[in-house]
């Protein structure tokens, strides 16, 4: 064990902006901010490492927003979304008709049912655009059904498995079958594939184990795509859709060899699980600001009192402490240097106890900045989201309701 050192230190020129930006517009709450010229910048990373040939699927639920898709479409250029539930599914639809959504998990068919009935007849045209995900032959017996009980072709999308093992279809008997279903139904359109791959980027380098896990990958859908080949021609098969990657893999797709489509959402706006090596070129543009209700020069731990003097002496990162307006996110702060969540008083939703060390200065109503995690879940406990653009906070966009 070795004596940790005093973290604590001047705050950053980038945060003091942003918190100017948030006093000026009058916001006093704990507050989602995306940084728009970051955002803009990462969108323009991820399209330049596209090669030709490689389409750009936008990922809805790590960018829970209409105005926030909608600003990435508009910049990438890209008429393709990922989508993976019913609320959302119908959102966009409403919002976006025109917009092809591909189903990013197989949803219950009960749940198709209910897209179905939440279309207005003027919104009806937008189910058209819809790629069901489908993983076993029951679903597709099931979406069988709904086709013919709705009047609808069901253009349909093949889940694989190559190398996750969260289930999905490998080449053999069962896809050969499933494929001759799809291609004899009139219920059906077949409209491609679609194989994740997550566990790449979290395998380690050494001894080849990801490059063989890559490989391995690679290996799984080009079978998928020589058996749709054998039963489905190679015209038809030159059409597909070949959906493939995620925000921490997309990079690896150099070629249009096995897929002809990525999907990202989280490397635009750059949580911290996706500070990775393959994305060290996209910037965070997505922080959490909080006001500082009581800021404290020393911290006192009730019950504990006496060990204070102790406690400060072995670890200075503790000798400071601020009470924040909420608290308990999926984040870590990072605005002003050297904070840190306190084991011993625990978490708080309410006003979350952090400590730091003797070079800690901020006041009551100043802001404390986190970076989130993840994007998704954690983007939807703020209400409306923050853009700062310019050193202003220009524009409050909504996000979608938890429930979606």
């Amino acid at each position: 064990m070795s004596k940790p050192g005093d973290e604590s230190g001047p705050r950053d020129d980038y945060f003091l902006g942003l918190q100017a930006a948030l006093t000026e517009a009058g916001i006093a709450a704990p507050t989602l901010v995306i940084d728009k010229a970051r955002l803009d910048a990462n969108i323009d990373t991820l399209m330049g490492h596209l090669p030709a040939g490689i389409a750009y699927r936008i990922v809805a639920k790590s960018l829970p927003s209409l105005d926030l898709i909608a600003h990435i479409r508009q910049r990438s250029g890209s008429n393709r979304l990922m989508t993976f539930n019913q609320p959302l599914l119908t959102a966009l639809s409403k919002a976006m008709p025109d917009a092809d959504q591909l189903l990013g998990k197989p949803l219950p068919v009960a749940a198709a049912r209910t897209y179905f009935k939440s279309l207005d007849v003027a919104d009806a045209p937008a189910a058209a655009n819809v790629q069901w995900l489908i993983d076993t032959p029951e679903r597709l017996r099931q979406y069988r059904e709904l086709a013919a009980a709705t009047g609808q072709t069901l253009r349909v999308n093949f889940e694989l498995d190559v190398g996750l093992h969260r289930g999905g279809l490998e080449a053999g008997d069962t896809l050969k079958s499933m494929l001759e279903t799809v291609r004899d139904a009139a219920e059906f359109s077949f409209a491609g594939f679609m194989g994740y791959e997550p566990h790449l980027a979290a395998l380690p380098e050494a001894l080849g184990w990801r490059e063989r896990a890559k490989s391995g990958a690679w290996r799984r859908y080009s079978e998928a795509l020589a058996q749709a080949t054998e039963v489905l021609g190679a015209d038809a098969v030159s059409k597909l859709v070949r959906n493939a990657a995620g925000s921490p893999t997309y990079r690896y797709y150099q070629d249009t060899d096995v897929a002809n489509e990525v999907s990202a959402g989280s490397c635009l706006v750059k949580p911290t699980h996706f500070d990775t090596a393959l994305l060290e070129p996209h910037l965070p543009a997505s922080f959490i600001a909080t006001p500082v209700i009581k800021s404290m020069a020393q911290t006192r731990l009730p019950g504990l009192e006496f060990a204070a003097d102790g406690q400060r002496a072995w670890d200075p990162n503790t000798s400071r402490t601020v009470f924040i307006y909420g608290g308990n996110w999926l984040a870590d702060p990072v605005d002003p240097p050297g904070l840190s969540y306190n084991k011993t008083f625990g978490r708080s939703s309410n006003q979350e106890m952090l400590t730091g060390g003797h070079n800690l200065v901020i006041a009551p109503d100043e802001f404390v900045f986190f970076r989130p995690h993840q994007s998704e879940a954690v983007f939807l406990q703020f209400g409306d989201i923050a853009v700062y653009e310019d050193g202003r906070i220009t524009q409050r966009w909504p996000v979608f309701p938890a429930s979606a």
